[in-house]
C-alpha cells in the first residue's frame, strides 16, 4: 500500500501534467494545480522542489507513462521483429496520445527548453525512450530516428487537428496516419 505522501505525489503529478498541459509552464500557478488536486499549495511545495521542481518530476511521470505505454504496444506485437514490435508500439503510443493532456504537456515541454533544467528532463526523457525502443524492439537507429518522427508526426496530426482538413497539404501529412 502506498504511503499518503507517495499517493498525494501521483495525484498532484496527474493534476500537474493536466493544468501545464492547458496553460504552460509561466503560466500556470501552483495555486491551480494545487487546487486540481485537491490540497493545498503549501502541500505541493512539501513534496517537490517549487514550481520547477513540480514541471520537472511531471515531465518525468509523462515519459514514465510513455515507456510504459510502449511496452504493452511490444507485449501485443504480432510478430517478433523490429518493425512489428515499432508497429505495435507507435499504435500503444497513438492510443496514449489521445489523452491530450499528455500530448500537450509534451508540446508545452518542448516549448520551454530554454530553462536548464527543464531542457534537461526533456533530454533525459527522450533518451529513455529511445534507448527503450532500440533495446526492446531490436532497431537500429534509422529505424528508432524513423519511429521518433512518425510520433512527431502525429503530434502534429493531433494538435492541430488536420485529419479534418481535407485541402491537398493536409491529406499529404496525414496519410496512412490514424489515431484512436
Amino acid at each position: 500500500m502506498r504511503s499518503t505522501a507517495e499517493a498525494r505525489r501521483v495525484t498532484v503529478l496527474n493534476a500537474a501534467v493536466s493544468a501545464f498541459a492547458r496553460t504552460g509552464f509561466h503560466a500556470t500557478p501552483v495555486t491551480s494545480v494545487a487546487a486540481a488536486a485537491g490540497i493545498s499549495e503549501a502541500y505541493v511545495f512539501r513534496l517537490f522542489a517549487g514550481k520547477l521542481g513540480l514541471f520537472v518530476a511531471a515531465a518525468g511521470a509523462c515519459f514514465e507513462r510513455i515507456v510504459t505505454a510502449l511496452e504493452a504496444g511490444a507485449e501485443r506485437a504480432e510478430g517478433a521483429g523490429p518493425e512489428e514490435i515499432l508497429t505495435s508500439m507507435g499504435g500503444a503510443y497513438a492510443e496514449l496520445i489521445a489523452d491530450r493532456d499528455l500530448l500537450l504537456f509534451q508540446v508545452q515541454a518542448q516549448a520551454v527548453t530554454d530553462i536548464p533544467e527543464i531542457a534537461e528532463a526533456v533530454r533525459a526523457g527522450y533518451g529513455r525512450v529511445a534507448r527503450f525502443v532500440q533495446d526492446r524492439a531490436g532497431a537500429d537507429d534509422a529505424q528508432v530516428q524513423r519511429f521518433f518522427a512518425y510520433g512527431q508526426l502525429c503530434h502534429l496530426i493531433v494538435t492541430v487537428g488536420l485529419e479534418q482538413i481535407s485541402e491537398p497539404w493536409a491529406r499529404a501529412l496525414t496519410a496512412g496516419i490514424r489515431h484512436p
